[in-house]
C-alpha cells in the first residue's frame, strides 16, 4: 500500500499476515528520509553509499537506514517464506517525512489510516551500540523520549535606511537579545523516574551513577564524562534537562535596511513531568517578565514526553532474541533526547521501543556524533546483528 499525502512525501506500507487472527501484530517501523548535509565536512561523499574497512558510509548510515534496511531484509524472508509464518501478522512500514517533523509520514498516517498501519507492538528507532558498566555491557532500548516543543520567536519594527536608524524601531536587535539570553541560560535539571531507570539498569561504578541521579551533581558528572567522552556527556546532559537550542535567525533584505521583522527558530526538548507552563516560565526568567508583549511566539510542534514501560511480551521477546545472539540478556531502558515517529503511535497506545545491536567498531558516544553529524557510518555486522536479533 502506498500513501502520498503531499507529492514527495512517499510512505510505503507491507503486511504479511499471521497464522493465529487474534494473535497481535508487530510493525516494523522505518523512516526512510535523511536530514541534508555539508558535503565539506565529509571524507567520502555523503551520498554515495561508498563501502570501506567494512563500514557503510553516508547520509543515513544510523538515521536510521541501518534499521530500516535490516528490518526491510529480515521482512523479506518472511515475504518470501525463507522464514516461517508468524502467529500475528508483520508489518512493513516505511514513512517519509520523518526528519521533518512527520506531518506527512507517520503523523498523516496514524490519524488518516490507522485501521491499516496501527499495532499494537512496534519496533523502531533509535538503536545504540552496548554500555559497558559494572555487570558487564548492556544494549541501550529505547523505551521514552523527551518531548519536541519547537518555537518560533517573531519581532515585529519599523523600516528605515540603515545609515539613518534615529526613530526607526529595529526587529533584530531585541530578538538578538532573547537569542543570546537562552543561549546562555543555565537549563534546569530534571531527574525523571525513567533517567534513574537507566542509571541503575547500566550500573556505572558507584560514585557516578550516585552523581548521575543527584540533581546538585549531575553537571558534575557531565562533566567528568566529558573528558573521555564528550559525544555521551552531550548526551547525558540533553538526557537530564530541559534543553533549549535557537538554530536559526532571519531578518532583513539588505545592509542598508533597518530590519522591520526578525525570526528566530528554537529547539526545545522536555523531560517527563514537564509542562509547556514549565517552559514558558523558564521564557520568562530567562527573557524577562513581560518579554510576549515583545515577542511573538509562534508553534510548531508540542508534544509532551512519551514512552513504553519496559514490560510485557515484546520486551521479554527482546530479551531472549539478544541473548541468542549477544549470549546475555542484560536490556537498559533508556531515555532519548530526540523524538522519533513513535510518539505518534504511542498515542494511539501502542507499545514502542527502538533497538539495534551493534559490533564494538563504535562507541556509544561515538555512535551519537554521528547523528546528523560528518561522515556518518554503520559497520557491515552491525546490519547483520540487527537482522539477526530481528529474526530470532
Amino acid at each position: 500500500r502506498r500513501f502520498e499525502p503531499h507529492p514527495g512525501r512517499v510512505s510505503t506500507l507491507f503486511r504479511i499476515p499471521g497464522a493465529n487472527r487474534a494473535a497481535p501484530a508487530l510493525l516494523l517501523l522505518g523512516h526512510t528520509d535523511v536530514v541534508p548535509v555539508t558535503p565539506s565536512g565529509w571524507s567520502v561523499d555523503p551520498f554515495a553509499g561508498e563501502r570501506s574497512d567494512g563500514f557503510v558510509w553516508g547520509r543515513g548510515a544510523v538515521d536510521m537506514l541501518n534499521q530500516t534496511a535490516s528490518m526491510a531484509a529480515v521482512f523479506r524472508r518472511f515475504l518470501t517464506g525463507e522464514a516461517g509464518r508468524l502467529p500475528g501478522d508483520l508489518v512493513f512500514l516505511a514513512v517519509a517525512d520523518e526528519e521533518a517533523g512527520g506531518k506527512m509520514g507517520a503523523a498523516y498516517l496514524t490519524e488518516h489510516h490507522w485501521d491499516e498501519v496501527g499495532a499494537p507492538y512496534v519496533l523502531t528507532e533509535i538503536g545504540a551500540p552496548m554500555l559497558s558498566g559494572t555487570a558487564g555491557p548492556g544494549l541501550p532500548i529505547t523505551v521514552a523520549e523527551k518531548g519536541p516543543h519547537w518555537r518560533t520567536f517573531r519581532v515585529r519594527g519599523v523600516p528605515g535606511h540603515g545609515s539613518q536608524p534615529y526613530g526607526t524601531r529595529n526587529a533584530l536587535v531585541p530578538l538578538a537579545e532573547a537569542v543570546t539570553r537562552l543561549a546562555g541560560g543555565s537549563s534546569p535539571v530534571v531527574i525523571s523516574d525513567e533517567w534513574r531507570a537507566f542509571v541503575a539498569a547500566w550500573e556505572p561504578e558507584a560514585g557516578l551513577a550516585a552523581d548521575l541521579v543527584d540533581p546538585d551533581h549531575v553537571d558534575t558528572a557531565v562533566d567528568r564524562i566529558a573528558e573521555t567522552d564528550p559525544g555521551f556527556a552531550r548526551w547525558v546532559h540533553a538526557c537530564t534537562h530541559l534543553t533549549i537550542s535557537p538554530n536559526t535567525l532571519h531578518s532583513g533584505v539588505k545592509a542598508n535596511v533597518v530590519p522591520d521583522q526578525a525570526v528566530a527558530e528554537i529547539d526545545v526538548r522536555m523531560l517527563p513531568g514537564q509542562e509547556t507552563a514549565d517552559l514558558m516560565d523558564y521564557f520568562r526568567k530567562v527573557i524577562g517578565p513581560g518579554f510576549e508583549d515583545r515577542i511573538e511566539i509562534g508553534e510548531v510542534e508540542s508534544t509532551l514526553a512519551n514512552g513504553s514501560a519496559p514490560e510485557g511480551p515484546l520486551w521479554e521477546a527482546i530479551g531472549d532474541a539478544l541473548e541468542q545472539v549477544a549470549g546475555h540478556r542484560r536490556m537498559l531502558p533508556t531515555l532519548i533526547p530526540v523524538a522519533t515517529d513513535a510518539r505518534f503511535f504511542r498515542r494511539r497506545g501502542s507499545v514502542a521501543y527502538g533497538m539495534a545491536v551493534f559490533d564494538d567498531r563504535v562507541r556509544f558516544g561515538d555512535l551519537l556524533s554521528m547523528f546528523h553529524g560528518h561522515d556518518e557510518r554503520v559497520s557491515e555486522r552491525s546490519l547483520g546483528l540487527t537482522a539477526d536479533h530481528l529474526l530470532a
